[in-house]
């Protein structure tokens, strides 16, 4: 069963509604490929435009009183493989209260098999260290437009649907990127959401970031 956005995070946001002097400082690390590392046009970065700077914001706007660092310690053109090797060097060494991942895209590559076992490393390790996790379903790109072939859009909705099955099995959260984004394309054109054939514009950063912002809800 997913878990609750409602009440998963809810010590988090306790945390981050705490008044100095007893408050404390709360990590969030982003986790994943170029998309969360800011790529828009490749090689063009625009990290102050990509989700995890926005939720930075948004989360300082929400929670005025509270100390956030969004870390972000994603790598542009890497499998959630090199980043499951890497996990605890670069992800769990920031003592995180809250972790992202985000392979989807890139995962086509590597295939079903390895990505869902590098994906559960990640969660088991996470879990282990306390952290709460947020798993995000792929971005689209331009193999999810309308009119595309089956065998073009199959692997994306393929990896999409196996992160939703292992958010459910582990009671992780569940970011759907994906099925937000066709929310928020049915009244326009994919690439009103991109910047490039599999990165997102800042509207589809935006949509990525309001989806992670519901996991953060005062009570």
């Amino acid at each position: 069963m997913n878990a609750d956005p409602a009440c998963y995070l809810r010590p988090i946001v306790d945390g981050l509604k705490t008044h100095w002097p007893e408050n404390r400082v709360v990590n969030i690390v982003c986790h994943g490929h170029s998309v969360p590392a800011g790529y828009f046009a490749t090689p063009r970065v625009d990290s102050l435009n990509a989700y995890p700077h926005l939720l930075r914001v948004a989360l300082a706007e929400r929670f005025p009183y509270a100390v956030i660092n969004v870390i972000v310690s994603a790598i542009g053109g890497e499998s959630s493989a090199a980043g499951a090797e890497r996990f605890g060097r670069h992800v769990l060494t920031h003592r995180p209260d809250v972790v992202t991942i985000d392979y989807g895209l890139n995962d086509r590559g590597l295939g079903l098999a390895a990505a869902c076992q590098a994906w559960e490393s990640m969660i088991v390790a996470a879990k282990g260290a306390n952290a709460r996790v947020l798993l995000l379903t792929p971005t689209p790109d331009l193999t999810q437009r309308t009119g595309a072939q089956q065998h073009e859009r199959q692997p994306l909705l393929d990896h999409a649907g196996q992160i939703r099955q292992l958010a459910a099995e582990h009671e992780v959260g569940l970011v759907d990127s994906q099925a937000a984004a066709a929310y928020c394309q049915h009244d326009g054109e994919l690439s009103d959401l991109l910047s490039w054939s599999n990165h997102p514009n800042r509207a589809g950063h935006i949509i990525v970031a309001r989806a992670l912002l519901r996991w953060f809800m005062p009570s």
